[in-house]
């Protein structure tokens, strides 16, 4: 009689888990106390991760299987009531573009309409643009462009093109630092605005840090609205969403239809090389084989359902599903007549953007890179009343709780998102 390799392995994983542990990690370590200043959307590290979850942030639910968390929804947002009535003036255009996926949309979105409404001036939709050559879309191919200029109308006019008479080769471009102030606005945009008439701005990361600031005061409500009220996926492709979590949810009725979405993507973890950060029980990123044992540690049982933002299966994340056999990427629960579309195409903006929707509304989001991705996953989780984002880091011991590995950017509500809601 044939032995089957892979439920041998599976065995001796569930055996000597702990103690595979303690080998694989002695000398790996995870987060740093600080967010890296500096550098791309990869180069945000993780804070020490092991901190108490206080003033009842996350309550555990009772009766269930497994350490899930109730959603939290007392959170409501601030800036309604902070929003000026001021009319909307319109002289001279602001045209940009959205660049390098979701987790930079947000912030090119927020940066142009706070330059935009701190001119006086017209808002020109973007058009959207991939990490290769000539992969271009149209803002409405992924965003619903009227959804945006909707929630807009009272701060800034949006509009869909430019005039004709108005020609993109006359325009300064400008670039915009993120998180940009309306005294920066007036300082070193205004005058270049005044002069041109017309500009084009560009957002860069001097920092991909999305910690409050106490020396930033209270959050622009102009700011707040763009970030958390503008941007919504087009109806098609959030129905694409929708469908996708309803199968994962599928997998998981007896968990009460509960799923994890894990960022792991094997091209990330290779450039990274997962080395350590100084703290005791912190690097970089996880494998796949360490996202296993830190959820079994935590207690999710065998059959919990698990999304990966992974585009295609890898043969090394197979001891993942191993552990966790209902362990999938997208290619397995996506709507088979909308494969050619969004999933067959030569682009992977949409996968990317597919990724980020469905990360922001699982039960629970695990981080296993760390990067701007995680840090507005979690800004967007915040307002969706979804805290149980779980920062991975080694357990010692036999068994861990998972309020100890909640991310510090809520179990310290030290998240930009928290000057937006209240």
């Amino acid at each position: 009689m044939g032995v089957d390799l892979r439920q041998v392995v599976a065995g001796i994983l569930t055996i000597t888990m702990f103690v595979m542990l303690g080998q694989m990690l002695h000398r790996d370590y995870f987060d740093s106390l600080q967010e890296k200043a500096q550098g791309d959307a990869h180069d945000i590290e993780f804070e020490g991760s092991r901190v108490s979850v206080k003033d009842s942030l996350v309550g555990a639910l009772e009766g269930s299987k497994g350490p899930w968390m109730d959603d939290n929804n007392d959170l409501n947002p601030c800036w309604p009531t902070l929003l000026s009535d001021e009319a909307v003036s319109s002289k001279g255009y602001v045209t940009f573009s959205l660049t390098n996926g979701p987790e930079y949309h947000i912030s090119q979105i927020t940066d142009a309409v706070m330059v935009a409404k701190h001119l006086g001036a017209t808002l020109v939709l973007p058009d959207i643009r991939g990490s290769k050559p000539g992969d271009e879309r149209n803002f409405e191919d992924i965003y619903d462009a009227d959804k945006l200029i909707k929630s807009l109308e009272k701060v800034i006019k949006v509009v869909k093109q430019l005039p004709e008479e108005v020609s993109l080769r006359d325009m300064a471009i400008i670039k915009v630092p993120t998180r940009v102030t309306e005294d920066y606005i007036k300082e070193n945009i205004d005058p270049i605005f005044k002069s041109k008439g017309n500009i084009r701005v560009a957002t860069y990361f001097p920092s991909v840090n999305l910690r409050k600031s106490s020396q930033d005061g209270e959050t622009d409500p102009v700011a707040c609205l763009a970030m958390f009220g503008s941007l919504e996926l087009q109806p098609e492709l959030n129905a694409v969403v929708e469908s996708m979590v309803e199968r994962l949810r599928t997998h998981s009725r007896k968990l009460g239809d509960r799923f994890i979405a894990v960022d792991l993507r094997i091209d990330l973890l290779e450039k990274k090389h997962c080395h350590s950060t100084g703290v005791v029980g912190s690097k970089t990123c996880y494998n796949a084989q360490e996202i296993a044992l830190f959820l079994r540690k935590l207690g999710f049982a065998g059959d919990t359902t698990i999304y990966l933002t992974q585009p295609r299966w890898d043969s090394s994340l197979d001891i993942l599903k191993d552990i966790f056999p209902k362990t999938f990427t997208k290619e397995a629960i996506f709507p088979a007549s909308k494969k050619s579309k969004y999933l067959e195409s030569e682009s992977s903006e949409y996968e990317n953007v597919i990724d980020f929707y469905i990360s922001s509304r699982s039960d629970v989001f695990v981080p296993a890179i760390s990067g701007l991705f995680y840090a507005n996953i979690v800004g967007k989780r915040i307002a969706l009343g979804k805290p149980q984002v779980l920062v991975p880091a080694e357990i010692s011991e036999t068994s861990g709780l998972a309020t100890d590995f909640i991310s510090p950017y809520i179990s310290k509500k030290n998240h930009l998102a928290y000057s937006c809601f209240c």
